[in-house]
């Protein structure tokens, strides 16, 4: 049959079934690559936005030279682009609208619902053998989004070298899914070899290490067998890290503060943190705490600190629903990890802006009874977290009699540096 008679055949058929088509094979892949026909389909779906502007019409009352005169596959791209809505600032006017209480955007699940974006692992081994894997499910909140991967075919934890996360957009297109074209961002890169930050929790069948940058394995207790994976991932910013610079120009870059020569505690003060303890089924403790401080003279060791609640103020003790404990599951086997669970920190600047955002796994130990002294009887357990970018100290006490937990210390320790860079100062 004529390439012409095949190419008038295709232009009755929708977009997706002409993409499916390109996989038959060289020739069906050429034809079905027309510049024209992917324009069309460019212009119908463009032509579906309520208002357009000059430069719209421009592209609209462009000649046959005109399209033919664009790259191969522009069109096609172009269409995909604007089929799954990354052409248009809605998305991005709808994040700008900020939660007071949690001071992240309101909106960012029904974002990433829309711009259909998901996850994806990578993983290699030591002869540079790759094996990608997409998420199992994940769990939303109101400040980070908490992926897992529950896989039966994971390589041998010992052969892997790396791991490296990605969040995949894929364009909503008639078609099955294996074919839906996309865009994969690198969002982290992490080595597997050498030391690791092992918690130290587990049950009879898996045991955690967590290996940085939200990333927690589950690996099997009786060989070095991965079971699963689940992947922290905060809500700061997290469209534009899953889509990246490449489809998003406006990927977050640092920001300073604006510089101020007039106050002379400048950066101490005026600090605001939301924080949460969850376990991704529930919200086990979830609380802001404004107007967050430090004196110059309590800056020690390289940290400035900030005392949220203190064991002198019984008034802000706060009190955790339910037990600490972290449930899994892969495709095969489910269970619970006790005295473990997961900790979303937002904490923001005078400015509003954020300036030290968390989301990771931590555990609860008991704590030293030295070191501690509380006014209630039951016993002691703290809850620490750190990272280049900071550190959390949390001590709870247990009431034996209705078995609940209170939160009775949380400090926040933040890096001088970080500080002097931040708003340009000389602490």
């Amino acid at each position: 049959m004529p390439p012409e008679i095949i190419l008038r055949i295709l232009s009755y058929l929708d977009a997706g079934s002409v993409f499916c088509i390109s996989f038959v094979n060289k020739l069906f892949h050429e034809l079905s690559n027309n510049k024209s026909m992917w324009y069309r389909f460019y212009i119908r779906e463009h032509a579906k936005k309520k208002k357009a502007n000059h430069e719209d019409h421009m592209i609209r009352d462009l000649g046959l030279v005109g399209v033919q005169e664009r790259p191969k596959g522009y069109w096609k791209n172009a269409f995909f682009r604007e089929i799954a809505g990354l052409n248009v600032n809605k998305w991005r006017k709808k994040l700008q609208r900020i939660d007071p209480y949690s001071g992240l955007p309101r909106h960012t699940e029904e974002v990433l619902r829309s711009l259909c974006i998901t996850w994806e692992i990578t993983v290699t081994d030591g002869r540079g053998r790759r094996s990608t894997f997409e998420q199992s499910h994940a769990s939303f909140s109101s400040t980070a989004v908490v992926v897992f991967w529950g896989a039966v075919s994971w390589p041998s934890f010992n052969q892997l070298t790396s791991l490296e996360l990605r969040g995949v957009s894929r364009v909503p297109l008639h078609c099955p899914a294996p074919y839906r074209p996309g865009w994969k961002s690198v969002m982290s890169k992490i080595k597997l070899q050498g030391e690791h930050s092992e918690l130290c929790v587990a049950d009879k069948i898996v045991k955690m290490l967590y290996v940085g940058q939200g990333v927690t394995l589950g690996l099997w207790q009786d060989q070095c067998g991965i079971a699963f994976v689940i992947v922290n991932l905060h809500n700061h910013k997290l469209v534009e890290r899953s889509l990246h610079a490449s489809i998003s120009p406006c990927a977050a870059t640092g920001v300073s503060a604006l510089f101020d020569d007039v106050d002379p505690e400048y950066g101490l003060h005026g600090y605001t943190a939301y924080i949460e303890l969850h376990n991704t089924a529930r919200v086990v403790m979830s609380d802001r705490f404004s107007q967050l401080f430090c004196r110059r003279d309590q800056i020690s060791d390289g940290y400035l600190p900030l005392e949220v609640i203190s064991e002198n103020n019984r008034s802000l003790n706060t009190h955790l629903v339910g037990d600490v404990s972290l449930p899994w599951r892969t495709e095969a086997l489910h269970g619970t990890i006790k005295d473990c669970c997961m900790i979303n920190l937002t904490l923001w600047d005078e400015a509003k802006q954020p300036f030290w955002c968390v989301s990771a796994p931590v555990v609860m130990t008991k704590a030293n009874e030295d070191t501690v002294s509380y006014d209630y009887d039951g016993e002691r357990f703290s809850i620490l977290y750190q990272d280049s970018e900071g550190r959390v100290e949390m001590r709870l006490k247990q009431m034996e009699y209705k078995e609940q937990y209170f939160l009775v210390n949380l400090m926040i320790y933040i890096p001088v540096a970080k500080v002097n860079k931040h708003f340009g100062r000389d602490y």
